[in-house]
């Protein structure tokens, strides 16, 4: 039951994916040791520089001989106006005077250096011979799976509703990842609206896995081997898991971000854009409550990501959780502070049990 075409693919003793969470916090010794331990270890290189991938999958070749992966976030176009830009650094002023940030020096990102930086990971990826590269918050272009494809890498799709699965399939892409509205941190939707794309997860594997043809991968609040077999008994071939290897002992997230999950309900999390400009699920602070009040005053992804950086870093080094990003799926209450050994160790004893 646990070994399947995916997992085939994939090269992994296991079905689960360790989900590629952008920020810091996929170190290379968190993925290495996901990759030794029959899953599949993904870098999170969204924020990453070319040349920042380039140097972690050059250490994580050194820490493993396994398959591991890269995630990419397919750029996107975003309009902003100066007075609308001069209205939200008004408003996040307040919050960098609580943390004695005196000289913010945010600017409005270039839309060509974003995508020249995307195409840059996408060479890296190819040099480096990574065999498994994954997209969010879009797809990328016909041009770019082509050239992958050519390569002979792996390409897996990030989907939240039936029609965005589709058309990862009719792409050409070898698998896709269904993100339930459980799933923390940030939606990849990119055909469906915020609202539309909530469907939860159990819902939406059997409605996915019934229309495409492609491998599903089951995201969204998964946590132990229950969520697993649950997945796989409705069609998934494989489960993708973000929280539960978050809190884990050779995960970079920082450890107030560790010890809020630890400590929260179930009825903890929330969706805010007051961050990134782009919806995610995470524990609600009070950043996220104060900017409720000010939901038309956010700058769309990526300029809302880069005006907050200065008050998610100040926070962050403060030991703060009031202005961090605290990026959590919606069972929290089942996440432990383990190794990644004792995690996947323990999903699977449950798991073939049954």
């Amino acid at each position: 039951m646990l070994t399947n075409l995916l997992t085939n693919l994939l090269k992994i003793n296991y079905p689960i994916i360790q989900a590629p969470m952008a920020g810091g916090i996929t170190t290379s010794n968190l993925v290495a040791a996901v990759s030794n331990n029959g899953a599949l270890g993904m870098i999170g290189a969204g924020y990453l520089s070319p040349a920042q991938l380039q140097k972690q999958i050059r250490e994580i070749k050194e820490l493993t001989s396994n398959s591991f992966g890269v995630n990419l976030f397919v750029p996107n176009d975003f309009q902003v106006k100066e007075d609308e830009v001069d209205i939200a650094s008004n408003l996040l002023h307040q919050f960098r005077a609580q943390l004695n940030i005196e000289n913010d020096q945010s600017v409005i990102p270039e839309k060509d250096g974003a995508l020249k930086a995307y195409n840059e990971q996408i060479e890296i990826v190819i040099e480096e011979k990574v065999p498994i590269c994954s997209f969010t918050f879009g797809v990328p272009s016909i041009e770019i799976i082509s050239q992958l494809k050519q390569h002979g890498i792996i390409l897996i799709g990030t989907a939240t509703t039936v029609v965005e699965a589709m058309a990862i399939e009719e792409l050409g892409m070898d698998a896709v990842v269904v993100q339930g509205s459980e799933a923390g941190g940030h939606r990849g939707n990119f055909i469906s609206s915020h609202e539309e794309s909530l469907v939860g997860l159990m819902s939406l594997i059997p409605q996915v896995a019934d229309q495409v043809s492609i491998p599903v991968i089951a995201a969204g609040g998964i946590m132990d081997g229950r969520g697993l077999l649950a997945s796989i008994s409705l069609g998934a071939q494989a489960v993708q898991m973000g929280t539960a290897f978050l809190t884990c002992e050779e995960s970079g997230a920082h450890p107030v971000h560790k010890e809020a999950i630890l400590q929260a309900k179930d009825e903890d999390t929330i969706f805010t854009r007051a961050f990134s400009g782009k919806w995610a699920r995470g524990i609600q602070n009070k950043f996220i409550t104060e900017m409720q009040e000010h939901e038309a005053e956010i700058l769309p992804f990526p300029v809302q990501n880069t005006f907050t950086q200065s008050i998610r870093k100040a926070s962050s080094s403060q030991n703060n959780k009031d202005f961090m990003s605290l990026w959590s799926g919606q069972s929290p209450t089942l996440a432990k502070n383990e190794t990644v050994e004792m995690l996947i160790q323990r999903i699977i004893k449950h798991a073939e049990k049954g």
